[in-house]
């Protein structure tokens, strides 16, 4: 490890005072939910501005370096929870709420990928302004309190284009990418150093009072090394004494590198990563990519993984010795642009995250996710003490214990006022059953595939399969999942269609002009046009003799234009008119044509849908076309096109033009639209319209298009294509105990895999916005919606025997934490900026059903919801006390829940400052 400075000073936590049980109408529980809890010997955060645009330091200087059993922050040992988001993926306006949000989901780290490619988009020049400002992300994340693990890669794959790589690094002679060749070191190398050198001239180590304590050098390496032999090998110790010979005060990580030096920590990446040891004792057990859901490709029904599966795999990491777990994603974000990965990964990289794409809290899973940490925070200075392994317990066939202690724990006795830490984690695997296990001198109950969480080896402050946290529910559409536990929410403001006044402008088919070239033979796609755009179209002519018109016409065929190798889309155009088309990843294509006696002009247009971001060998991908060109069926056998002159024509000439920004709409020959202009292809659309009233995130329906890209007062959203999931693979509910996959739960099957894109606000004006879209295939403009998207529904259900809020526990100055008895909460929470407006469902007593089902049982207690309307309506959040002291006892002898539902609607407030913008 490179030399540091000496430690910082530390001050003691400010403890959380114990609650006693509110009497009746403090039940209104206008508590905030409990921040996340620190271990004795809290960093002093310094914050100097704040803003993420001022310097300055924002800790006191600390070290950071690690042991078998911990990343050691300033001399202290640390669990750590950090939360993936990527700063590409959100706008910078987005910035400070989605870190505040990961902030108080109780992550302690901000992870994220540096992407090259939007770095250094030509070799030489840099940028880092918008949503490539990685330094003013930077200390956005340090003006939270939070750390920051860089991955600086330089490749991240991350289903990002190109993995991250820049285009033009291909083009470099005698370059291969991620191996023992020079040309690629000397890139990487520059590389690295610009983004390390920038980190230490804004004072963000740690060591200079900054939020980086991690940084990644290489991504996955060890999944493909094997591709490259004994130059792969020599790639990977080059890259581990590059990353050391750069002096950055801080640990380097390499995930999923058995083979990773000593000096360098290799990490997993998984579903579960409970099973997972570094190849040293001398190194922590850290989790860089906890996949909390999956990425999408067009024509696939969309992932979901439960926050209960989530939960569980977590605190299997931490009860096995885990220290530090990355949510890959916590916040997945937008692809904007054209900066999905490929092929054909979708524009949303929501990835079923505890905060959606448009930045709203995904209930329950953000919720129990939040309780999990809490629990794990309660916990941390009984897991820092244990230097070895903890005591193990077999509880059953299928459940153990692992306890944490600073002293010898008796699992058959009650540790009641014997003083000593001591935190304890029971495992349930069984994926079936319900489990009773004694230990501790109690019984506690296990659901399946579960693990409770016992802070103070006695009372269970958390258990990752029941959940405790509010459902938010959201008006269900193409492209979010349809189970009831993980809805999401579009709601309509205003009328049904963005504008029923459009303005149409054709694209030529083939070539245009500007950039055009003749060259002979099929030149690769990327070669030519270096992914400035995702359109390459090759013009010929072909001579068509009567013969061959009097043969097709006796024979009653036509003749085919076939590709031996396509990817990701290739389009036939014959004298202009589209003949056909095919999808897919370098697959054939044989497509029959019409042609006419004399020339015929031929196009064919080859689209990509993002570059490859995965694999061995990238650089040699490609993209276009591979293999022989023909034109088959003529009388006098086949003609092979392959090695014709062809016309080049990179882009669109639109594209060219700029036509979808505001000051440009001059460039194209706009006209109004005609009933007959909705399916014609190629074709350009625009209209104007008005912003949805209010704060809300924005989300535009585009299922009525077919394949094309969107501008927003010249801000490219990104790709958008209506393409259909198959019927089948999805179940009808989501059971989730069990190994996950990702073809595991399952939905929006038989719809498109997207048809709701993000508008981010800031990119619209109150009125006058202009919309202009390319249309490939043929769609209805007419048919397109704009809506905002919020919690419409929250609702909850707790039972009297549930645990107690964790805001309820507490931590002596020695650690040892312990629970004040209070009754259970039920706890309801709007989104920023809304309020609850209306209870429509409220029962204490043995009301059935769920979310939007809610029934009155035989038990209610009458004033339920007057006392629930006291409580909770005009706030943006309240916690009601479940309890009969509270709501009375409507039946005795009998355990009661309490049901809510409720509906959030904007505040008028925030209506007026959306007025005066």
């Amino acid at each position: 490890m490179a030399a540091s400075p000496s430690p910082p000073s530390r001050w003691p936590p400010p403890m959380l005072q114990p609650m006693g049980l509110i009497s009746l109408l403090l039940l209104l529980g206008f508590l905030a939910a409990p921040g996340p809890l620190r271990a004795a010997g809290v960093l002093r955060q310094v914050v100097v501005g704040g803003d993420g645009n001022d310097g300055g330091t924002f800790f006191e200087p600390f070290n950071v370096t690690y042991d078998h059993r911990a990343v050691i922050l300033g001399g202290q040992r640390r669990m750590l929870v950090s939360a993936g988001l990527h700063y590409p993926r959100a706008t910078p306006e987005m910035w400070p709420s989605l870190i505040k949000k990961c902030k108080e989901g109780g992550a302690d780290v901000i992870e994220t990928y540096i992407f090259w490619n939007g770095h250094e988009p030509a070799k030489g020049q840099y940028y880092f302004q918008g949503r490539f400002d990685i330094v003013k992300f930077a200390k956005l994340v340090a003006a939270e309190g939070l750390f920051l693990f860089l991955r600086i890669g330089p490749y991240a794959c991350a289903e990002w284009n190109f993995g991250g790589f820049p285009v033009w690094l291909r083009d470099i002679p005698g370059i291969e990418f991620r191996t023992d060749n020079e040309p690629y070191k000397a890139e990487m190398q520059t590389f690295v150093t610009k983004i390390v050198n920038i980190m230490k001239e804004e004072k963000l180590y740690s060591w200079q009072g900054g939020p980086i304590i991690l940084q990644q050098i290489e991504n996955e390496y060890g999944n493909i090394q094997s591709h490259y032999g004994q130059a792969g090998k020599r790639y990977m110790l080059w890259a581990a004494e590059m990353a050391l010979a750069l002096d950055t005060g801080v640990p380097w990580v390499m995930c999923r590198q058995t083979d990773a030096p000593e000096q360098i920590l290799d990490t997993c990446n998984a579903f579960y990563c409970d099973g997972f040891k570094p190849n040293s004792y001398n190194k922590p057990t850290i989790w860089t990519e906890d996949w909390d859901g999956w990425y999408a490709d067009w024509g696939e029904s969309l992932p979901h993984r439960p926050a209960q599966d989530s939960a569980f795999a977590i605190a299997r990491f931490y009860q096995r010795g885990g220290s530090l777990q990355n949510y890959y994603m916590y916040f997945g974000g937008t692809n904007f642009e054209r900066t999905a990965g490929g092929p054909r990964q979708i524009t949303s990289y929501d990835y079923d995250a505890p905060i959606d794409e448009y930045g709203i809290l995904r209930q329950p899973k953000w919720g129990h996710l939040k309780d999990l940490h809490a629990a794990i925070k309660l916990c941390e200075p009984a897991l820092t003490a244990v230097d070895g392994s903890p005591q193990y317990v077999k509880l059953g066939p299928n459940q153990e214990a692992h306890v944490y202690s600073s002293g010898k724990v008796h699992a058959n006795g009650s540790i009641s006022g014997n003083g000593q830490i001591c935190s304890a984690f029971l495992a349930n695997i069984d994926e079936h059953k319900y489990v009773s296990v004694w230990i501790f001198g109690k019984s506690y109950s296990l659901p399946p595939w579960s693990v409770s969480i016992l802070p103070d080896c006695e009372n269970v402050a958390f258990n990752t399969a029941t959940v405790g946290t509010q459902t938010s529910i959201f008006t269900v559409e193409s492209g979010s999942p349809s189970y009831s536990s993980m809805p999401r929410s579009l709601s309509l403001i205003g009328g049904p269609y963005l504008s029923s006044t459009w303005w149409t402008s054709k694209e030529p088919i083939g070539k245009w002009g500007q950039g055009s070239f003749a060259a002979q033979g099929i030149l690769e796609h990327l070669n030519v046009t270096k992914d400035i755009s995702d359109y390459l179209s090759y013009t010929t002519s072909v001579n068509i003799s009567d013969e061959d018109v009097a043969f097709w016409n006796s024979k009653g065929v036509l003749p085919s234009v076939t590709i031996d190798q396509i990817r990701d889309v290739a389009r036939v155009f014959v004298n202009g008119k589209l003949a056909g088309s095919k999808v897919g990843h370098w697959v054939s294509l044989s497509q029959p044509v019409q042609l006419v006696q004399g020339f015929n002009e031929l196009t064919l247009l080859s689209e990509i849908v993002g570059i490859q971001n995965y694999g061995a060998f990238l650089e040699k991908d490609g993209a276009g076309f591979r293999g022989q060109v023909k034109l088959t069926g003529l009388s006098n056998g086949d003609i092979d096109l392959t090695n014709s002159l062809w016309t080049y024509q990179i882009g669109l000439k639109g594209e060219f033009l700029r036509i979808y920004s505001p000051e440009n709409q001059g460039y194209a020959k706009w006209s109004s639209m005609q009933n007959d202009d909705t399916q014609t292809p190629f074709t350009w659309f625009k209209t104007i319209f008005d912003a949805p009233e209010g704060n809300d995130p924005v989300a535009i329906g585009l299922g009525s298009m077919g394949k094309g890209q969107a501008w927003v007062n010249g801000h490219l959203i990104g790709r958008y294509w209506s393409i259909v999931a198959p019927e089948s693979g999805c179940p009808s509910s989501c059971n989730y105990a069990g190994a996950y996959s990702d073809s595991k739960c399952r939905s929006n099957c038989g719809m498109a895999t997207q048809s709701w894109y993000h508008i981010p606000r800031e990119w619209l004006q109150a009125s006058g916005n202009l919309l202009v879209l390319f249309e490939e295939t043929g769609g209805d403009p007419s048919q397109i919606s704009l809506e905002v998207h919020y919690t419409k529904t929250i609702c909850s259900k707790i039972s009297e025997t549930y645990y107690p809020p964790l805001s309820s526990w507490s931590r002596a100055a020695n650690g040892r934490a312990s629970m004040n008895t209070v009754a259970p909460e039920l706890q309801l929470q709007c989104d920023e900026g809304h309020v609850i407006s209306k209870i429509t469902f409220a029962s204490y007593g043995t009301p059935s059903g769920g979310c939007q089902n809610f029934a009155v049982g035989n038990c209610h207690a009458s004033t339920t919801l007057d006392l629930v309307t006291e409580a909770c309506v005009g706030k943006n959040k309240c916690s009601i006390s479940v309890t009969n002291d509270v709501f009375g006892d409507p039946c005795r002898k009998v355990v009661k829940d309490l049901a809510v539902e409720a509906e959030c609607s904007p505040t008028l407030a925030s209506k007026e400052l959306r007025d005066d913008m």
